[in-house]
């Protein structure tokens, strides 16, 4: 009887930690599947830059064309 009771009591820790390693994983699992929508790739990044790079060198260019030379 004894025995049974740990076995049991055993049994129920084991299953109560596997259930919370299975909760985790599947938070886990969800915040993975929310980063392409929470945070930017590379490549839009790298994109992104270069446009406001662009922009900028032509804002540059006319005001060295405004500039009043002596």
């Amino acid at each position: 009887m004894l025995f049974n009771l740990v076995v049991g009591v055993a049994a129920f820790f084991g299953g109560w930690t596997l259930n919370n390693i299975t909760r985790m994983l599947n938070r886990i699992d969800d915040d993975i599947r929310e980063l392409p929508l929470t945070y930017v790739s590379r490549e839009d990044y790298r994109s992104d830059i270069n446009e406001i790079k662009g922009m900028l060198g032509k804002i540059f260019d006319k005001l060295e064309g405004k500039v009043d030379k002596p």
